[in-house]
């Protein structure tokens, strides 16, 4: 939320106020943002950013975040890096163990990790970076796996299995809409609704595999085409919030959707062969080089927000 203001002893600047949720009510006193989610505090940054020449400073008023809360507190670039990442890791992983290994064996394995990762998200007593990365890193892979099986084991078309999988997330959606009155991840507090958040997840993987399947083979726009694509398709949710107010969770999940089908089109650009109209690195190099960059970009949320978690309250001039 921005808005241009008449801060106090700050006559020219504007006042820009990033709250933690879709739902949260502002109240603003003294030159003080305050949040309110269901009873409980967020966090509000005030950063005072000058203009026509006059100097400013950065203030950042930190306020007690939901107790409880299980995913990202603020949705940033970092984020949407890792998700593409971890989407395309999915891909690559899932590729190279099933045609490389057994199928059933490389199955089992998924499922079996998809399982343990998130036991330790749901053990967490709030939001731990590498517990959390690692629950959706195993989510992308079982994901993808299991809406491979569909085609390969199964003979399903493509076309049918984007279906099922959009109406299976249509059906979390409204279940998860109906009982918590929010699809808003700043609400994910409790664990019935981390619960309708992962299956949300995990269909949102699903789906996005048969879709992204679905643009370079059945329609044959090849990976490269499909891939830019879906990053212009990427790019419309975002620019609809931010230019022309669209409605802030429905452009978050739209956006999620994408980074499926998206960040796996890239993966399989990169690994395939040429023959298949790839770049010929293998799916197992490129899942291992982008594990790196992962790892690197999750060890660095974790020291930015170390500061953030450690003091529930800040204000410095």
């Amino acid at each position: 939320m921005t808005r241009r203001c008449l801060a106090k002893g700050r006559p020219h600047c504007f006042r820009v106020a990033e709250l933690a949720g879709a739902h949260d009510l502002e109240r603003v006193r003294g030159g003080v943002g305050e949040s309110n989610v269901q009873g409980r505090q967020a966090i509000v940054r005030e950063r005072f950013v000058p203009f026509g020449g006059v100097d400013g400073s950065l203030v950042q008023r930190l306020v007690r975040p939901p107790a409880g809360l299980k995913v990202p507190l603020r949705i940033t670039v970092v984020f949407w890096a890792i998700k593409l990442l971890t989407t395309a890791v999915g891909e690559s992983t899932s590729d190279y163990l099933v045609h490389g290994y057994n199928p059933y064996a490389a199955v089992i394995l998924g499922f079996a990790a998809f399982v343990i990762a998130l036991a330790i998200q749901y053990r967490s007593a709030r939001y731990v970076p590498w517990a959390y990365w690692l629950a959706v890193l195993m989510v992308a892979v079982f994901g993808t796996m299991a809406a491979d099986v569909l085609h390969v084991e199964f003979k399903v078309p493509y076309v049918a299995s984007t279906i099922f999988f959009a109406v299976a997330l249509a059906v979390v959606f409204v279940a998860w809409q109906r009982t918590e009155r929010t699809l808003s991840i700043h609400s994910i507090t409790t664990t019935r609704r981390e619960t309708f958040y992962w299956l949300a997840v995990l269909a949102t993987f699903a789906m996005g595999t048969a879709t992204g399947d679905l643009a370079a083979y059945t329609l044959n726009l090849g990976f490269l085409s499909a891939g830019l694509i879906f990053a212009a398709a990427f790019l419309v949710p975002a620019l609809a919030w931010r230019f022309f107010g669209a409605n802030p969770i429905l452009s978050f999940w739209t956006a999620y959707v994408l980074t499926r089908p998206l960040g796996a089109s890239f993966a399989d650009w990169t690994g395939k062969s040429r023959h298949a109209g790839g770049l010929g690195y293998g799916d197992g190099p490129v899942a291992f080089v982008l594990l790196l960059v992962i790892a690197a970009l999750v060890a660095y949320v974790t020291w930015s927000e170390s500061g953030v978690r450690a003091e529930p309250e800040l204000a410095t001039e």
